[in-house]
């Protein structure tokens, strides 16, 4: 079959950021997303990409922005949405929150969205479908060329591990602490089309192999596949699905400085006639587990050899690289708050350091709802710019 890539003429972006409906006296999560998209109609039923949409469960509604250039027009497109949903929210005595799951509540009392859509994939998927009650950001940084799009994710697998420790902020899991500083990505990438994309030569062998899962029945449709890492052939992007919900828009701005400045890096090498990184299938899986199991504190594999390295130095490294980049893009500024993390604490520390400190799980949605409310991670309030020279945070844990 053959595939058409449209493809965007520089590095544009967009982003999907999935919010969480919660109740302001119980902390709970209400099912009323139906109800406050219906009271904005303009937001949320426009024919083409309407900034509120539904997803699977009626406790998440996902805020889509249009195709920014820059990562300030993401977090003004974002922040001007969540703005108009945020009134309706009051109204009904809900709080927006995110985080990668629901520190609490289980997925068992929640209510699917309506729709085709949900009710098929669902009753295909079953009890893999029914307990997705998980919360993302998605980001689609634009390729100029079809031919660039296949090395390009081929080489962002490399920093799955990266998005996930920085954004990972799902510990919690039915009010039980896992263990784990993402259980989101274990329950989300229990789905048989998720989890890291193959290592594919080039856009040939991705249309021959869209073609055998079609022929197969595997899918109905190229969408659902949800690989971390996956082409968006219609949008002519690539799309990094690996981020945990991500509490705050000035933590999603480095999630998509980030993303920006890896794609646009990536393009001017091959642009230049450089051969991008590819690694192996085995040492993309481990990564990613690692950073699913120990977050910022992992040790990532670097070579075919087994060689490790601390995830937290190949973060600093990795900001020293991409500045230049960041700095021709105009997003240095979000991009720093990769070290802000790194010296603060992700999500996932933050919301465990509540527990320790003798709070509850329910001073823990609390805390994701101010957070969201305020733009800012707790401890950034001062919007502060960090020295990525500084190697601060916890010591690290082996894996």
């Amino acid at each position: 079959m053959t595939i058409e890539f449209n493809p965007s003429k520089r590095a544009t972006l967009g982003v999907e950021w999935e919010l969480q409906l919660v109740d302001r006296g119980s902390g709970h999560l209400r099912q009323e997303a139906e109800q406050l998209l219906g009271e904005l109609p303009d937001l949320s039923r426009t024919e083409s990409n309407p900034p509120l949409r539904h997803e699977l469960m009626q406790s998440t509604i996902e805020v889509v922005t249009g195709i920014c250039e820059t990562v300030e027009e993401v977090r003004e497109d974002l922040s001007a949405t969540i703005a108009r949903l945020a009134q309706a929210a009051d109204r009904r005595a809900i709080a927006l929150a995110c985080a990668g799951t629901h520190p609490m509540d289980d997925w068992r009392d929640q209510t699917m969205a309506p729709g085709q859509r949900y009710g098929e994939l669902v009753e295909q998927l079953q009890w893999l479908a029914r307990r997705i009650l998980t919360f993302g950001v998605h980001v689609h940084v634009g390729v100029t060329d079809q031919d660039k799009v296949v090395p390009i994710v081929n080489a962002l697998s490399r920093y799955l591990p990266h998005f996930l420790a920085l954004t990972a902020s799902s510990p919690f899991w039915s009010g039980h602490d896992t263990g784990l500083a993402s259980s989101r990505s274990v329950v989300f990438g229990a789905l048989p089309t998720a989890g890291p994309p193959p290592r594919l030569a080039h856009w040939g062998a991705f249309e021959e192999y869209m073609d055998t899962l079609l022929r197969a029945g595997t899918i109905s449709s190229i969408k659902e596949v949800w690989w971390d890492i996956r082409p968006h052939p219609e949008f002519g992007t690539v799309e990094i699905r690996m981020f945990d919900g991500i509490p705050t828009v000035r933590e999603v701005g480095m999630a998509a400085a980030l993303s920006q400045s890896l794609v646009q890096l990536f393009e001017q090498q091959l642009d230049r006639g450089y051969r991008l990184p590819s690694p192996s299938t085995w040492v993309v899986n481990d990564n990613k587990w690692r950073a699913t199991r120990y977050g910022l504190d992992a040790r990532i594999i670097t070579d075919e050899r087994g060689s490790t390295v601390s995830l937290r130095d190949d973060l600093y490294e990795l900001l020293h690289e991409l500045r230049p980049v960041a700095e021709r893009l105009g997003c240095a500024e979000d991009l720093d708050v990769v070290a802000e993390i790194l010296n603060h604490g992700a999500s996932y520390e933050r919301q465990r350091a509540i527990i320790k400190q003798g709070g509850t799980l329910t001073d823990v949605v609390d805390a994701l709802a101010e957070e969201f409310r305020a733009g800012v991670p707790a401890g950034m309030a001062d919007h502060g710019r960090t020295d990525p020279s500084r190697n601060g945070g916890p010591s690290h844990a082996g894996a």
